[in-house]
């Protein structure tokens, strides 16, 4: 049964979230975090919500869009997928309190089963996919709540090891999904790399049903006053947008990076895919490799380090006219934007204390809806001044995030006196 007790305060100083304590510590709970079989089984759940992220941005050059200037409609789909994922959420929190984290999982991963199952079979016009689509944002709403709820221990007994193994974790679903398509490209029909693709979730759905999940603990709502309060805050509002940017940046790239390498390149289709790939490995060393560098830099700097050196992959990107060029472009964009969310997050978990990584609540919930339909509003601005525009508008997103990283360096000081 679901409890709704308030939730107790951390012992870990929440100015610390999430990379503040390092070395034998942090490695104890990492260790301690993979020896809880219900810590392990509700992470993972991430590995198959990074699948599903992921799925769109890796399976269009298999759909055939890298020969069409539709643009229009692969912004659809990813409206479409962001809507599922929106419902979903609004959705997930009733159906938590009447049947609980496990059934929520299993249901969330047989979903996601049936839908790919259905994009193997189904017709291949517009409509059709995006029905799918949108039952595969539905499954992955589910699913991202539901984990959200189930690593809550997890994450109130050391926030920086669960926040890093979980991004470890989507990452590589993320990864999985990009190098299984890239792999079978040329070899297998779609609806085979479909099939493929379900027994994922298909598996997963079936392992959560053999196990159980700990009580889980419902994360308080924001109330309209706490919310109307975080409005008047400038720093809530500047972390708002630092975030409605980053991740609209981030999922810009993911959705249509292989598309863009394609289409303005020439590059094949399983190069593009390997290059998204390569995307996705350059975010997950790169955030490993924050936890050994951020004790060691001032965490202001590395921001703005970061920061630069994304918008100088997104310019290598615009410029290049080859493979290397795209290659030294998409690691520079990877690496760039690997540190930026652990960065934001510390700021936020010190500045907001009710703020949980994960939970749409309060003004953080516009900035990361908002975020999510950035592909979308490329597919309609690249169907109007051509596919330029697809890596054109996340150099304008990370040139703000460098401009408001600035304003939330002054503002702090400003606050802090």
């Amino acid at each position: 049964m679901l409890s709704n007790s308030k939730r107790k305060p951390s012992v870990r100083s929440t100015s610390q979230f999430p990379y503040a304590e390092y070395g034998i510590q942090y490695n104890l709970t990492v260790h301690r975090i993979w020896r809880d079989a219900s810590s392990v089984k509700a992470l993972s759940g991430l590995l198959i919500s990074g699948l599903l992220f992921g799925f769109l941005g890796a399976i269009l050059p298999a759909w055939g869009y890298h020969l069409t200037a539709d643009f229009g409609t692969v912004g659809n789909y990813f409206l479409s997928l962001s809507m599922g994922v929106i419902v979903a959420t609004e959705a997930a929190g009733r159906m938590l309190l009447k049947r609980g984290i496990a059934f929520l999982m299993i249901a969330a991963c047989a979903l996601a089963c049936a839908a790919l199952l259905y994009l193997a079979f189904a017709p291949a016009a517009a409509w059709w996919r995006i029905a799918g689509l949108f039952l595969i944002g539905f499954s992955a709403g589910l699913l991202n709540t539901a984990v959200m709820h189930a690593i809550s221990p997890a994450y109130d007994r050391d926030p920086a090891a669960t926040a890093n193994i979980g991004g470890i974790s989507f990452g590589t679903g993320c990864l999985a999904v990009t190098v299984l398509v890239a792999g079978t490209f040329y070899a297998y029909t779609v609806t085979s790399i479909l099939i493929l693709i379900a027994l994922f979730p298909g598996f997963f759905a079936v392992w959560y049903a053999c196990g159980s999940f700990g009580q889980p603990v419902i994360a308080p709502t924001l109330t309209l006053a706490q919310f109307l309060r975080d409005l008047r805050s400038p720093g809530a509002i500047l972390l708002a947008a630092l975030l409605f940017f980053q991740f609209g940046n981030e999922w810009s790239i993911a959705g249509w990076l292989p598309i863009f390498l394609i289409r303005r390149l020439g590059a094949s289709p399983k190069l593009a895919l390997i290059l998204l790939a390569i995307f996705w490995v350059a975010l997950i060393v790169g955030r490993l490799a924050a936890v050994a560098l951020l004790p060691r830099v001032r965490h202001g700097q590395f921001l703005l380090i970061s920061a630069a050196e994304a918008v100088f992959g997104c310019l290598l990107l615009l410029a290049t006219n080859n493979a290397f060029g795209a290659l030294i472009g998409t690691l520079l964009v990877g690496c760039g934007f690997a540190a930026i969310y652990p960065l934001i997050a510390e700021r936020i978990g010190g500045q907001f204390p009710d703020f949980r990584p994960g939970f749409f609540n309060g003004i953080f919930s516009i900035a990361l809806t908002g975020a999510m339909l950035a592909p979308w509003t490329l597919g309609h601005l690249a169907d109007a001044w051509g596919v330029g525009v697809v890596m054109a508008l996340p150099l304008a997103g990370t040139c703000m995030v460098f401009v408001l990283v600035l304003l939330i360096w002054l503002e702090a000081k400003i606050r802090l006196g």
